[in-house]
């Protein structure tokens, strides 16, 4: 049945999904019109508030930049990509390798929700290289979809926005709900429990049933992304490689700047903890990458062939910016979460409050933003149906990454890197999305 399902979903998206960049102009013109129709905004207030969010993503734009860059060039790295392909080669069947990757994807994303989502795009793109060169038969979009899964997951770990928000001091909800650490949202039994259900049984289980049985249904790398299997080319000696400014291209350099960043990475570990951001997370990526090229210019090289994949980033970051500023800005947000919360009860909240945040992760696709916007009215109503600040964090957590599995927004940095089209895995990640409906009720609703 989940094989079907999976076939249906993967065909309708073949077919109907249109590319990121499209789907990110129709939920710029639906957002305009839900504004006109369900918020006091006229049309010049509507176009006001579009421009004032256009350019709010530009800081976090060029950190996902850097997230693609950094962490494929670091991906590349020879000691990294030789191990990456030693354990992409180990599944012997299309299913092996749908269920390995999500694994890895989920695993790794849980931990950091960046490191997942580059080490699973990495991870697809070599089981689909190893499966090639081992001659075994695997459907490629299902293994880029299992690649971003990861994006399912994260924000019940301890990369968690609006967990490690609401637990620095000086929060903005400070004032209304005190200091809230992580053990009681990431580190809970209740966020743990939830996470270790997605992680090691719904989302690999779900892929390794989704994996076609018969050898026509599949098409391998070589049929979406053939790019990926040409054979390096040797670079080419430099004439000059004896000359003064080639020697200057020394392992030196890279010592004085690791001691540079070693020290900083020190000093930031033992003022705030176990704290990884998007800034911190990108500054290991680049040095560590640079650490493993050893040389300057090569890990410049190394960038240069990463950045390829950058464009639908910059390009379609901007459009996202503007529809949050159009959702926020008008007020529909808080009319989708109050519509949602009216009909809550103390044992409804947390499944309630995770499909409000589903639903509205479609408009404002970004943890933080949308924690912004949501957060105020979810802990409101949790004080007053007394339900636990913790449980409805790691809930509204849940949800922001549930729709990701509709929402191509993160996949574009995955899309790079593996070369496929968006139409290509959505089905798929849509199959996951249904799929899993069952299984968060029951975990939000009776896990401790």
């Amino acid at each position: 049945m989940i094989k079907q399902l999976g076939d249906t979903f993967s065909r309708f998206s073949e077919r109907y999904m249109p590319e990121p960049i499209i789907f990110a102009v129709l939920l710029t013109i639906v957002t305009f019109l839900l504004g006109l129709i369900l918020t006091d905004s006229g049309l010049l207030a509507m176009v006001d508030h579009w421009y004032e969010g256009f350019w709010d993503l530009l800081s976090f734009t060029m950190q996902m930049v850097l997230i693609l860059v950094t962490g494929h060039a670091l991906a590349t790295a020879p000691a990294v990509k030789k191990w990456i392909q030693r354990l992409a080669s180990q599944p012997a069947s299309s299913a092996q390798a749908a269920a390995l990757t999500a694994l890895v994807a989920c695993a790794f994303s849980w931990f950091n929700w960046a490191l997942g989502l580059i080490v699973g795009a990495i991870f697809a793109l070599e089981i689909g290289k190893a499966a090639h060169r081992q001659g075994i038969k695997l459907h490629y979009p299902l293994i880029v979809a299992a690649g971003y899964s990861g994006q399912m997951v994260w924000h019940m770990g301890p990369s968690s926005s609006s967990g490690l928000t609401v637990a620095t001091s000086g929060h903005f909800l400070e004032d209304a709900i005190g200091i809230i650490p992580i053990t009681q949202t990431a580190f809970s039994s209740y966020a743990l429990l939830n996470s270790l259900m997605l992680i090691a049984v719904v989302v690999p289980v779900t892929f390794y049933l989704m994996s076609p049985r018969k050898k026509d249904e599949m098409a391998g790398i070589d049929a979406y992304a053939p790019q990926f299997l040409k054979e390096e080319e040797p670079q080419p000696q430099q004439e000059d490689a004896d000359s003064i400014g080639a020697r200057m291209d020394s392992v030196w350099f890279t010592v004085v700047l690791l001691v540079l960043a070693g020290s900083y990475a020190i000093i930031h570990f033992s003022r705030n903890g176990f704290d990884l951001n998007l800034n911190i997370v990108n500054f290991l990526f680049l040095f560590l990458g640079l650490a493993l090229h050893k040389t300057p210019v090569r890990y410049m090289n190394a960038v240069t062939d990463a950045t390829k994949g950058a464009s639908g980033i910059i390009l379609q970051f901007p459009f996202y910016g503007g529809i949050m500023g159009m959702v926020t800005l008008s007020g529909l947000a808080v009319i989708f979460v109050d519509a949602m919360l009216s009909i809550a009860t103390p044992q409804t909240l947390p499944v309630i409050s995770w499909f409000a945040a589903g639903l509205l992760n479609i408009f404002v696709p970004s943890g933080g933003g949308q924690w912004a916007v949501q957060g105020p009215i979810l802990m409101e109503v949790a004080k007053e149906l007394d339900v636990s600040i913790g449980r409805i964090i790691t809930a509204f957590g849940a949800g922001d990454t549930w729709t990701n599995m509709f929402q191509p927004f993160w996949a574009l940095a995955l899309l790079g890197i593996t070369g496929v089209k968006a139409r290509h895995i959505m089905g798929y990640c849509m199959t996951l999305l249904i799929i899993s409906i069952p299984f968060y009720v029951i975990g939000l609703t009776f896990f401790p």
